[in-house]
C-alpha cells in the first residue's frame, strides 16, 4: 500500500513529539519506507525532523539522509555532532557516505571519518573523495563481491557468503588475478551446477565491460544504457579492479543531466531550485534575460533601418511577428532534436550531412508553410507580390533557423560546451534577429524599394 502524508498524520506526529511519546514515534514509522519517511522529514519543521533522526535507529536514518532534499540534509547535519554523522555513515555504502561527507566542511570532514571505527570502511570513502566530481571514481562504490581465478567453487562459496553480508545487492560477482586486475565475471548459474574441486579459472566469463575510474560519469552513464547493465566495474589504468557502479546511481546521474539540461533550455545558467532565494534566482536568471533584451534592442535597429519598406508596405510590419516567431520556433526544434541525439549518443556522421539533411527537411516544411501563407496574404491583401516577398522570406528564414539550430548544438558539443544551452533563448533570439534581417532584405529585393 502506497504511504500518504496527510494533515492528519503531520498533526498526530507533532502532538506526539511534543509530549516525547518516543515509543508511539517509532511504531509509526516502524513500516513506513525511508523515501517516505524522508518526505515526511521535509515537510515538518526542523525541530521536529531533528528529533525524529536523532530517535530512530541508524540503520533507518542512515538510508534517509540519503533521500532527504540537500538543503534539508545540510541543516540536519550541521546539528549533528561529529559522532552522530559517523553512526549515520557507518551505516551506508561507500558511495552514499562519500557524498555525503563531501558535503561537510573540510575539518569536519576529517572529524567524521577520525571518528569512524571502521578503518577500512573509512580508507575507502577517504579513497572516494579523492577523484574529482562526476567521474566514475566519485561516483562508484568500493562494495563488491570478488573472487580470484585461482581458488575452487567450494572455497568461493565459502568466500562469497562473507564477502556478501557487506554488499546490498549483489548484481554480479567478478574475477580478478593474483595482482588484482579484472579478468572476468562469473555465472551464479555456472558456479552452482560446477564440481566442488573445479577452478574459478575454468569455469569464468572472460568477457566483461569495465570503465576507467577517470571516465565522465555521463560516459558511463551511456555505456550502462546501451548494453542494458545494472552493474558495471570499475578499474585503474592498469585494469586493477576498484569498485562498481549501479543502476540506482547511473539513475541519479540521468536526472541531474535532465534537470540541468532542461534549465540550461529554459534559459537558467545554474542549478537552482524553486525554493532558492530571489538572489539566487535573479543571478540564474538575468544573463539570459539580458540576452533577449539585446536581442529587442537589436532587432529594433534592423526595422528601423527599413523604415522605407513600412512605408510603402504598411503589411510587412504586421508579419514581422510571424516570421520571428518561425524563426524561433524551427531553430528550438531543430536544436532540441539534436541536442537528445548528442545525450543519446544517436548523433553520427559528419556535421555537412546533417546540415544538408536539415536544409532539405527546412526547405520541405517551409515551402508548404509558404503556400499557404502565400494565398492567405494575397487574398487578404490583393497584392500578389506583396504576398510573394512574405513567402519567399519565410522560406528562407525557415532554412536558416534550421541550419543555424543544427549547427549550433554540434558546434557546442565538439568545443566541450553542455549543447542544451542552444535549446534556449540563445537560439530563440539569433533566429529573431537573423529571422527579421532576412525578412526585410527579400522583402526589399523582391518589392524593389
Amino acid at each position: 500500500m502506497i504511504f500518504e502524508i496527510t494533515s492528519e498524520f503531520l498533526e498526530n506526529l507533532s502532538k506526539l513529539i511534543e509530549i516525547k511519546k518516543d515509543s508511539a514515534i517509532k511504531k509509526l514509522f516502524e513500516e513506513v519506507h525511508y523515501a517516505d519517511i524522508a518526505e515526511v522529514l521535509d515537510e515538518v519543521n526542523f525541530e521536529e525532523a531533528i528529533y525524529i533522526i536523532k530517535l530512530l535507529d541508524s540503520e533507518k536514518t542512515s538510508e534517509i539522509l540519503t533521500e532527504l532534499d540537500e538543503d534539508t540534509r545540510t541543516r540536519i547535519l550541521e546539528n549533528l555532532s561529529a559522532k552522530e554523522i559517523a553512526e549515520e555513515i557507518s551505516e551506508m555504502d561507500t558511495d552514499d557516505a562519500a557524498d555525503i561527507i563531501a558535503e561537510l566542511s573540510e575539518e569536519r570532514q576529517k572529524n567524521v571519518i577520525n571518528a569512524l571505527e571502521d578503518i577500512e570502511h573509512a580508507a575507502d570513502i577517504k579513497e572516494l573523495l579523492s577523484y574529482k566530481d562526476n567521474t566514475a571514481g566519485a561516483l562508484m562504490a568500493k562494495e563488491l563481491v570478488k573472487v580470484y581465478e585461482t581458488w575452487t567453487v567450494a572455497g568461493c562459496l565459502r568466500r562469497i557468503r562473507g564477502q556478501a553480508k557487506e554488499v546490498s545487492r549483489v548484481h554480479s560477482i567478478y574475477v580478478v588475478d593474483k595482482k588484482e586486475r579484472l579478468v572476468g565475471r562469473l555465472s551464479l548459474k555456472d558456479l552452482i551446477v560446477a564440481k566442488n574441486d573445479q577452478k574459478i579459472a575454468d569455469i569464468y566469463i572472460s568477457a566483461v565491460d569495465a570503465v576507467n575510474v577517470n571516465e565522465d560519469d555521463e560516459e558511463v552513464a551511456k555505456i550502462m544504457s546501451k548494453y542494458d547493465l545494472e552493474a558495471i566495474p570499475v578499474v585503474d589504468d592498469n585494469n586493477v579492479l576498484l569498485g562498481r557502479i549501479t543502476i540506482d546511481d547511473i539513475v541519479d546521474v540521468l536526472k541531474e543531466e535532465a534537470d540541468r539540461d532542461y534549465q540550461l533550455a529554459a534559459g537558467l545558467t545554474q542549478d537552482v531550485d524553486s525554493d532558492d532565494t530571489i538572489f539566487v534566482l535573479t543571478k540564474a536568471r538575468l544573463p539570459w534575460l539580458f540576452l533577449g533584451l539585446i536581442g529587442g534592442v537589436g532587432a529594433f535597429l534592423i526595422m528601423e533601418g527599413f523604415q522605407e519598406v513600412f512605408s510603402k508596405y504598411a503589411a510587412l510590419f504586421f508579419f514581422t511577428p510571424l516570421i520571428a516567431a518561425m524563426a524561433g520556433n524551427v531553430g528550438v526544434q531543430s536544436s532540441a532534436i539534436i541536442v537528445q541525439g548528442l545525450a543519446n549518443d544517436e548523433v553520427k556522421g559528419s556535421i555537412n550531412s546533417r546540415l544538408l539533411k536539415e536544409m532539405l527537411l527546412a526547405t520541405l516544411n517551409g515551402a508548404i508553410l509558404a503556400i499557404f501563407l502565400f494565398a492567405f496574404v494575397w487574398i487578404y491583401e490583393g497584392k500578389i507580390d506583396t504576398a510573394l516577398a512574405i513567402a519567399v522570406s519565410l522560406v528562407v528564414v525557415i532554412i536558416m533557423a534550421g541550419l543555424i539550430g543544427t549547427f549550433v548544438p554540434l558546434f557546442l558539443d565538439k568545443r566541450g560546451i553542455d549543447p542544451a544551452i542552444a535549446t534556449g533563448p540563445f537560439i530563440t533570439t539569433s533566429n529573431d534577429i537573423f529571422g527579421i534581417l532576412i525578412y526585410f532584405l527579400i522583402a526589399k529585393l523582391i518589392l524593389g524599394i
